[in-house]
C-alpha cells in the first residue's frame, strides 16, 4: 500500500472550473462556437483529415486552426451543430470516447522514425497511451489542459514542459518518466512506458484529492505538494512495473521541424509545412491530405508548432509537392518571416482581445524582410491571457489597448526578460523591425521592451 501523504497548506488553486473546450463541449466565441478536436501525437489518416475539412466547410468558417499542442480547432460553428459534429468525428475515428474527449492531450515528436534521429519510433506509445486513457474512467477528472509528452530523445517535446513526459532512451529499450518540472526521473522499460504515464496521472489526481487542491497542471502545485518520485515508484511497483530513480535527462531543448523537404535514412522523404499564423484554409488542408494519400504513406502528422509533416514521398515528388504547397500560400522555408510566427484569434472573434492581432501580425510579417525570421518564435496576443502561446522562450507581442509591448518570455522560468529602454513604433514596418530585433536576441541578451503607440491595425 502507498503511504498516507501528509496534508500541507492549501496550494494556490483555480477559482473556477476548467472550461477548456473540446469536440463536444463547444466554446461560445464572438465569431460563433469553437470546437477543439484532440489528435493524440498529431497523427491523422487521410480519411480523418478529409473529415475535418468537410466539417470546417459544412459546419464552420472553412478554416482549420492548429493549436500549440498539435490539436485542431474549428471556428464559426453554428449554434446547435454539436450533435452533427460529434457524429462526423465518431464516424472518422476522431472521437473514440465521448467521456475522455478533453483529456486526450498527447504531444509527440513529429519526426520520430522519419529522419534517423531520436532513439525509437514512438508512435506505438502514442496509440497505446490513447487506448489506456480512453479505458480509464478515473482519469476523466484530469483538466483539459493536462499534457502528456512523448519525446523520442531529441528533446523537442521536452521543451514544451509537459505534465507527464516519456523520453525514449537506451536505443529505445528504456524510457525516462518525468513528472512535471522536478529534477528527478524514473527509468522504466519501454514496454511499460504508456502504462507508467497513466499511473503518473493517477498520482497527480491522488495529490489533488488528498490536498484539496484545484490545480490543472503539475507545475501549478505548490513545491511541497508536487508528487515525489518515491511515491510514484511505489505506485508503479504496485502495478508490477519496475523503476529506478535517475537524474532528469540533460537533453538539449530540441527544435521544431523546419519547413521544407526532409530526407530519411531509408531514402524516403517528408515535407514539412506550416500555416500562416497557424490557420489553414480548407483548400490548403485538402491539398495536404491529397499529397499524403497520393504520394505519401497515407499519414499526416500535426505538430505542436502549428505545422504538418507528410511522410513517405520520393525525392522528386517531395520537391514538386513542396513547390505546390508554397504556391498555395503555406510556409515552406525557414527563411520566411512567417516561420515560427503565431497569434491568438484576437478581434473580432474574441471579446477579450484589445486588438485585431491577426491583421496586425499579418501587416508586420508582410513588411518584414525575407530571411529575417530570426531564431526565436514570435506570438501576438490580444490580452494578458496569451491564449495558445508557445512554450519555452519566445517573443511576446502583447496588445495593450494603446499599441503593442514586445518582450522575450521564458515560460519554464515564469519570467519576462526585458530591458528598461522603451521605443515607440507607429508603423507596420517599424513594428516588423522591432519584432525582428527581438527574434534575433541572444539567449543571454535582454531585448528591448517596445511599445507600438497606436500601431498598425491592419
Amino acid at each position: 500500500m502507498l503511504a498516507a501523504m501528509p496534508t500541507p497548506p492549501e496550494p494556490p488553486g483555480r477559482e473556477r472550473g476548467d472550461a477548456c473546450p473540446g469536440a463536444l463541449r463547444l466554446h461560445a466565441a464572438d465569431d460563433g462556437a469553437l470546437a477543439r478536436v484532440r489528435l493524440p501525437g498529431g497523427l491523422l489518416t487521410v480519411r480523418q483529415a478529409s473529415a475535418l475539412a468537410d466539417a470546417a466547410d459544412d459546419l464552420g468558417d472553412a478554416r482549420l486552426d492548429l493549436t500549440s499542442r498539435g490539436n485542431v480547432q474549428l471556428r464559426g460553428l453554428a449554434d446547435g451543430c454539436g450533435a452533427a459534429l460529434g457524429a462526423r468525428l465518431r464516424e472518422a475515428g476522431l472521437l473514440p470516447s465521448d467521456r475522455h474527449d478533453r483529456i486526450r492531450n498527447v504531444a509527440a515528436s513529429p519526426l520520430s522514425g522519419l529522419d534517423g534521429k531520436g532513439f525509437s519510433d514512438i508512435r506505438p506509445w502514442v496509440r497505446e497511451l490513447d487506448r489506456l486513457l480512453c479505458a480509464s474512467d478515473d482519469l476523466t477528472d484530469l483538466s483539459g489542459r493536462f499534457l502528456f509528452g512523448l519525446d523520442d530523445g531529441r528533446g523537442d517535446i521536452t521543451a514544451l514542459a509537459p505534465d507527464v513526459t516519456l523520453i525514449a532512451a537506451d536505443a529505445g529499450r528504456q524510457a525516462l518518466l518525468c513528472f512535471g518540472p522536478g529534477p528527478d526521473a524514473l527509468r522504466v522499460a519501454a514496454r511499460d512506458a504508456p502504462r507508467a504515464a497513466v499511473l503518473a496521472a493517477r498520482e497527480f489526481l491522488a495529490v489533488l484529492r488528498q490536498s484539496g487542491g484545484k490545480a490543472w497542471r503539475v507545475r501549478e502545485l505548490a513545491p511541497g505538494l508536487r508528487p515525489r518520485p518515491e511515491r510514484l515508484a511505489a505506485r508503479l511497483a504496485a502495478a508490477g512495473i519496475g523503476s529506478a530513480p535517475v537524474p532528469r535527462a540533460a537533453l538539449p531543448l530540441g527544435s521544431p521541424p523546419a519547413p521544407g523537404a526532409l530526407q530519411g535514412p531509408d531514402g524516403r522523404w517528408a515535407v514539412s509545412v506550416a500555416a500562416p499564423l497557424g490557420r489553414f484554409s480548407s483548400a490548403q488542408w485538402r491539398l495536404l491530405a491529397r499529397t499524403a494519400g497520393r504520394d505519401g504513406d497515407g499519414e499526416l502528422r500535426v505538430t505542436p508548432w502549428r505545422g504538418v509533416v507528410v511522410p513517405g514521398l520520393t525525392a522528386p515528388v517531395a520537391a514538386a509537392r513542396l513547390a505546390a504547397l508554397a504556391e498555395a500560400g503555406l510556409v515552406t522555408s525557414a527563411a520566411s518571416p512567417w516561420h515560427g510566427a503565431g497569434s491568438c484569434t484576437g478581434r473580432p472573434g474574441c471579446v477579450k482581445s484589445l486588438a485585431d492581432v491577426r491583421a496586425d501580425a499579418t501587416a508586420s510579417l508582410k513588411a518584414a524582410r525575407s530571411g529575417s525570421a530570426g531564431t526565436l518564435p514570435v506570438y501576438w496576443s490580444g490580452c494578458e491571457r496569451r491564449c495558445g502561446h508557445p512554450g519555452g522562450r519566445w517573443v511576446d507581442v502583447l496588445a495593450t489597448g494603446d499599441g503593442y509591448r514586445i518582450a522575450v518570455r521564458r515560460e519554464a522560468e515564469d519570467e519576462t526578460v526585458t530591458a528598461p529602454a522603451v521605443t515607440t513604433v507607429t508603423t507596420a514596418a517599424g513594428l516588423a523591425d522591432a519584432v525582428t530585433a527581438a527574434r534575433d536576441a541572444r539567449p543571454d541578451a535582454h531585448p528591448t521592451e517596445t511599445t507600438s503607440a497606436g500601431g498598425p491595425r491592419g
